[in-house]
């Protein structure tokens, strides 16, 4: 596979403290500690590659208004988000990871977020279109939840998808698994960060 940064945007989905600080209320929802660090690292190792091209960056973070009216009737991850106070405008919580913020106006916020879905209730398409982004690649949280979400959506909007299978975390090692090797090849590539790197040069001339 060649990929054309140019027209490739790697999209970063809740890269916000409630997930990824030690003291995170959703942190927890990961069965295995350790893989929201790696996770985390590897994301990081990614962005110092990505940075230096011409690949457009995306964070798509949730921030929700604190009385959770777009969570009225939610159940599941999403009324624990609600019944937890996760991801509320204005606190610390809700506010992008100190990692992603050393990458400064690199990287494009694009907000709205509510759910699961990357594309629902906020300008991605657009801003997508607008730059001539064919290609999207996903990382973040939650493998099940968000990343297929956002992967679906983009894939039935016409976009090549790609995961990147040790920057996305799942709730359990089983589910991850499952999801990489069974769902998202349905719809999407699948590759590790280090085939990332090796693809992510300029396409020549």
């Amino acid at each position: 596979m060649v990929m054309d940064p140019k027209t490739t945007a790697l999209i970063l989905v809740g890269y916000q403290n409630d997930y990824f600080a030690p003291n995170g209320i959703l942190r927890g929802v990961i069965e295995e500690a350790n893989r929201v660090d790696q996770t985390l690292a590897n994301t990081v190792d990614l962005l110092k590659v990505a940075a230096d091209t011409e690949m457009m960056l995306i964070s798509t973070p949730i921030i929700l208004t604190s009385d959770y009216r777009a969570m009225a009737e939610s159940e599941g991850v999403l009324g624990a988000i609600k019944n937890s106070g996760a991801f509320k405008a204005g606190s610390v919580g809700a506010d992008t990871i100190p990692e992603l913020l050393t990458f400064g106006d690199r990287i494009t916020y694009v907000n709205g977020k509510q759910g699961f879905n990357a594309f629902s209730n906020t300008e991605l398409d657009r801003v997508l279109r607008a730059n001539n982004i064919h290609h999207l690649l996903l990382a973040g949280m939650i493998t099940s939840l968000c990343i297929d979400s956002t992967g679906r959506a983009a894939y039935e909007r016409g976009y090549k998808v790609t995961v990147l299978s040790d920057c996305t975390s799942a709730r359990t090692p089983g589910e991850q698994d499952f999801y990489c090797s069974t769902i998202f090849p349905l719809y999407a590539d699948v590759l590790t960060n280090k085939k990332f790197i090796e693809l992510a040069q300029p396409v020549a001339a």
